[in-house]
């Protein structure tokens, strides 16, 4: 099971070329698709909903001809886009229903048994009486991945989905989806570092419409061994060392001080120490040779 796009270009009518000759494999389990915004990620991903037609390429989920057969493929597809509307004053448990209906979930009681199903894995359950309107951000959030799992999708889009949670939020919704990837192609776009370390076997960096890399967390970091290197400076020193080594991140330490990270073949200099890398590190030095 998996999904081949190949060759995938897309053209927007104001001159944005959103997906430039975009290929990519992606296999069952949990794909990380890691940029910055305006790299693309949506395009892409509203490509593969069927939501919208690419310039030229294919793509293909299986057996399925996603572009020829887009009613085939939303038989066996859910879909959690960054904005996904405003609810009514309606219970969670009414609202699965309706959409459960609109699935073609003609069964009473075959849908009342689903939607119970959704609640549960999403722990929802206890609060399906609850208007979703009065939900916090994490629990739309969860309630999006219930509905999206009415038809047992066996591929699943989900575009920056953690942007906005709270720490046990983004917990919860992120479990939810480990269960969810033991059985189903999952595809998680995001500019969040953190989401793709903590949840993704397989990812890419995307920028500019191109796929810049596509590896695995742990690769992404193994490649840096002995090429990352970490020095506390001054603030006066920053713009120093950033016009004499390709500096990585910055961060401060107090008022003064400033954490900054480079990647360096060798040490650039005694002051500074050799750092652990991080896949934060792989991905801004992906997104630095593409600049």
């Amino acid at each position: 099971m998996g999904i081949a796009i190949s060759n995938v270009s897309k053209t927007y009518s104001n001159g944005v070329k959103a997906l430039d000759d975009l290929s990519l494999h992606i296999g069952m389990g949990m794909f990380g698709l890691l940029g910055p915004n305006g790299a693309g990620k949506s395009s892409l991903m509203r490509t593969l909903a069927t939501l919208q037609l690419p310039d030229r390429g294919t793509v293909f989920f299986d057996s399925i001809n996603v572009l020829q057969e887009p009613m085939r493929l939303r038989r066996t597809l859910g879909y959690l886009p960054q904005e996904f509307g405003v609810y009514p004053a309606i219970s969670a448990e009414d609202l699965l229903d309706y959409f459960a209906i609109l699935k073609g979930v003609d069964s009473r009681s075959d849908r009342k048994k689903r939607v119970q199903e959704v609640l549960e894995l999403t722990n929802l359950y206890e609060v399906r009486k609850k208007h979703v309107a009065g939900y916090s951000g994490g629990m739309k959030q969860r309630f999006g991945i219930a509905q999206l799992m009415l038809n047992n999708p066996q591929l699943i889009i989900v575009d920056e989905p953690t942007a906005g949670l709270d720490p046990a939020e983004r917990n919860r919704f992120l479990n939810v989806l480990r269960e969810l990837a033991l059985t189903a192609t999952i595809i998680f776009s995001t500019h969040i570092v953190d989401d793709v370390k903590d949840l993704c076997k397989e990812m890419a960096i995307m920028n500019g419409g191109r796929i810049l890399q596509q590896t695995t967390p742990r690769n992404a970091t193994k490649e840096l061994a002995g090429k990352i290197w970490a020095i506390h400076i001054s603030r006066d020193e920053l713009e120093a060392i950033e016009s004499a080594w390709p500096v990585l991140s910055s961060t401060y330490v107090d008022d003064q001080k400033i954490h900054v990270r480079v990647h360096a073949d060798s040490q650039p200099t005694e002051h500074f120490q050799p750092a652990e890398p991080e896949l934060a590190d792989a991905y801004f030095i992906a997104l630095k040779k593409d600049a």
